[in-house]
Order: C-alpha cells, then sequence, then structure tokens
C-alpha cells in the first residue's frame, strides 16, 4: 500500500465511524430495520490487509461502537466474525484466479452487482451474529430472523447508496 492509500484508508475510517455513531444510530425503520454503516470500514479495506490486521481492525471498530451504543462486546464480536468470514466470500465471489490479491473493494471496481452481493453477504453474517447475541433465546426467532433480513436490506442499501455517490 502507498502512503496514500494508507491516508485514505484512516479518513474512510473515520468518516464510516463518525457517519455511524452520530447519525446512523438514530435511524431505525418499523422498530426492525437498523443501520449499520460501520461495517463499511471493514467490508472497504484493501485486500492485500492480512488476516490478523484485519481481525484487530475489526475488533477495535466494534469496540468504539459498543462504547458509544452501551452494547459490552456485541458489534466487536459480530465485527470480527464478519472480518474472518471476508476472505471466504471474496474467493466465492470472485472468479479470475490471482485477482484476489489485486481487488479494490468499490461500487467503481466490482461493478453494481458484484459489490451489492459482496456488501449483502457480509452484512448478513454481521447482522446475524449481532441480533442472535442480542436475542440470546430460541423463543425470540422469528422476530430476530425479521430483524436481521430488514436490517441487512437497509444497511445494504445504505452502502450502496453511500459509494454510488462518493468518488475513491
Amino acid at each position: 500500500m502507498t502512503f496514500r492509500e494508507i491516508v485514505s484508508t484512516i479518513l474512510l475510517f473515520v468518516l464510516y465511524l463518525a457517519l455511524q455513531i452520530l447519525l446512523a444510530r438514530n435511524l431505525v425503520l418499523f422498530d426492525y430495520a437498523f443501520c449499520f454503516v460501520y461495517i463499511a470500514c471493514v467490508l472497504l479495506m484493501p485486500n492485500e490487509i492480512s488476516l490478523t490486521w484485519l481481525l484487530l481492525i475489526a475488533f477495535a471498530t466494534g469496540i468504539i461502537v459498543d462504547t458509544f451504543y452501551n452494547t459490552l462486546g456485541m458489534h466487536a464480536a459480530a465485527t470480527v466474525l464478519m472480518a474472518y468470514c471476508r476472505p471466504l466470500i471474496v474467493r466465492a465471489q470472485i472468479d479470475v484466479p490471482g485477482m484476489e490479491s489485486r481487488i479494490e473493494f468499490s461500487l467503481q471496481q466490482l461493478g453494481t452487482g458484484a459489490f451489492f452481493r459482496y456488501v449483502f453477504a457480509m452484512a448478513l453474517i454481521h447482522h446475524a451474529a449481532l441480533f442472535f447475541i442480542e436475542a440470546s433465546s430460541i423463543e425470540l426467532l422469528i422476530p430476530t430472523l425479521i430483524r436481521v433480513g430488514a436490517s441487512t436490506v437497509f444497511t445494504t442499501v445504505s452502502i450502496v447508496l453511500i459509494q454510488f455517490f462518493t468518488r475513491n
């Protein structure tokens, strides 16, 4: 990574966290769809980053959000799980061998369909972990599944729209 890419990545990290803490925290649709745009901090990291660094960044991101949401590590656990599953999702999404190390995760680079599928799969993993940890009971299965589905769609559309209206 060049110095410019590192600075750009750090600025994106701060921007998405500030957006989550200041604005998206209050975005809730019908008490079921929650917007967690902070996961884009992990989703948009360059693919050259090692899994160890990615997990550490995911943990730091989750802990920062947990601090402001007062959720005792639930976001950290879900974000680390999502970061751990990221290489599997990338291998499943990218068809060309050898292309995985040079890919940039953006709407312009991947295209709308592939970027939407990538964000949707990762958001589904994150939200399933987060809401099932929060529910901690099988009795709340149906409301939890509704929250997972609605929040996954809401977050995915939000991240795609943010990417659509910004340029790298």
